[in-house]
């Protein structure tokens, strides 16, 4: 397979070692995760057309979806990072969900026999107005007559719930034992990761397993959350999420290892591994039709855009960030301080390390456009400097 032979010509070399150095006082141990299909597939225009018959054909090509979505409640969450407030929204730049791949994925999930599609994203202000979503770009009207009825949570907050959801992270969690979460994220019975082919300034990369971090909402882990929590937050997650240096509020679940380092390299992708396990993702998109490079966003100055001109698919993240980091140029069992993982801890080794999915590409069939035929060069990775 295509895979192996990029293997063994040396290209994405594995590295050896253990995850002890990674995982907190060596307390997560390495198990023998999961492998899945990842389908890869050309796609060069945003055009509707194009962009429903890649996912179309990479969805069969994993098996298909009609199993996994029939007559259930399917939750996408979108990537639409950054707060518009202090970062407005540059069409020029391709870092956020792209309208067109939101409206194909809805359809076909509909096609498919979904009975309910609920489009979630926490973002600024922490409100239910669909004015905020227009802002995206999104068709609205289209998505919402995709053939089945379709909802839209912020998530950003309570929202129209009376409670949080309480989700466990059900064995040896990182950073908190549990996170207190919008309901949407727990009221579905099938759960689609929606995200972007680019790297990240901490975490190297932002693919499926990175778009849950964004889950935790800003009411209960924003920097403004207070000590009884703040349903209309204006601050991010800095000062509770990366840096460690400010508590959730009273009655959600505190941190576990308080003396662990307060780097957010270190932090970020053990929140993301708790997450992606709290909340499993069960179906994972990537567009990497356009993207950008050398960062996340616009607040990281001297990124470029990159025109890969792929999409990818698959059900396990882990699988499909590994795929995706081959398809970049990294090797996805790379260590801190190897590119893309410049300043933070290799999230896919965290999560592979209890148990969620393999970072090995000799376990990991490839459908569809092979990753040699996919590569794009990413270069050294998130090297713009943050504004």
């Amino acid at each position: 397979m295509e895979n192996r032979q990029l293997s063994r010509r040396g290209l994405l070399a594995a590295v050896g070692g253990t995850l002890s150095s990674l995982a907190l006082g060596g307390v997560a141990k390495a198990k023998e995760a999961p492998a899945a299909a990842v389908a890869i597939a050309r796609c060069r225009s945003y055009e509707r057309a194009p962009v429903e018959q890649s996912l179309r054909t990479m969805f069969d090509q994993i098996g298909g979806i009609g199993w996994l979505v029939k007559n259930k409640t399917v939750a996408i969450k979108l990537n639409l990072t950054g707060q518009p407030q202090r970062f407005p929204i540059d069409p020029a730049l391709p870092y956020r969900s792209e309208p067109n791949t939101v409206l194909a994925a809805a359809q076909l999930i509909a096609r498919a026999g979904a009975r309910r599609i609920r489009i979630i994203e926490t973002f600024f202000p922490a409100g239910q107005d669909m004015a905020l979503w227009g802002r995206y770009g999104l068709d609205i009207n289209a998505i919402d007559n995709v053939g089945c009825k379709v909802e839209w949570e912020n998530g950003q907050n309570v929202g129209p719930a009376k409670r949080y959801a309480r989700m466990k992270v059900p064995s040896d969690p990182y950073m908190y034992p549990s996170y207190d979460l919008n309901h949407s994220f727990a009221d579905c019975d099938v759960y689609v990761s929606m995200s972007k082919l680019k790297n990240h300034w901490l975490a190297g990369v932002t693919m499926a397993l990175k778009n849950n971090f964004g889950i935790t909402p800003c009411s209960l882990y924003g920097g403004d959350c207070g000590t009884d929590g703040n349903e209309n937050p204006r601050q991010e997650r800095g000062p509770v999420c990366h840096n460690g240096t400010r508590k959730p509020p009273a009655g959600v679940a505190q941190e576990l290892h308080p003396d662990s380092p307060r780097d957010p390299g270190y932090r970020i992708p053990r929140i993301v591994s708790d997450l992606v396990r709290a909340r499993p993702i069960d179906l994972a998109i990537v567009d990497g039709v356009e993207s950008i490079r050398g960062g996340e966003g616009s607040w990281n100055a001297g990124v470029e855009i990159i025109k890969p001109g792929v999409m990818l698919v698959g059900k396990n993240p882990v699988c499909v960030d590994a795929v995706c980091m081959a398809v970049m140029g990294y090797d996805p069992r790379a260590d801190r301080g190897t590119k893309p993982f410049l300043r933070g801890d290799n999230t896919l080794k965290l999560c592979e390390a209890v148990g969620v999915g393999t970072t090995d590409l000799t376990r990991i069939e490839v459908a569809g456009l092979s990753v040699k035929d996919a590569f794009c060069d990413f270069g050294p990775g998130p090297t713009g400097q943050k504004i």
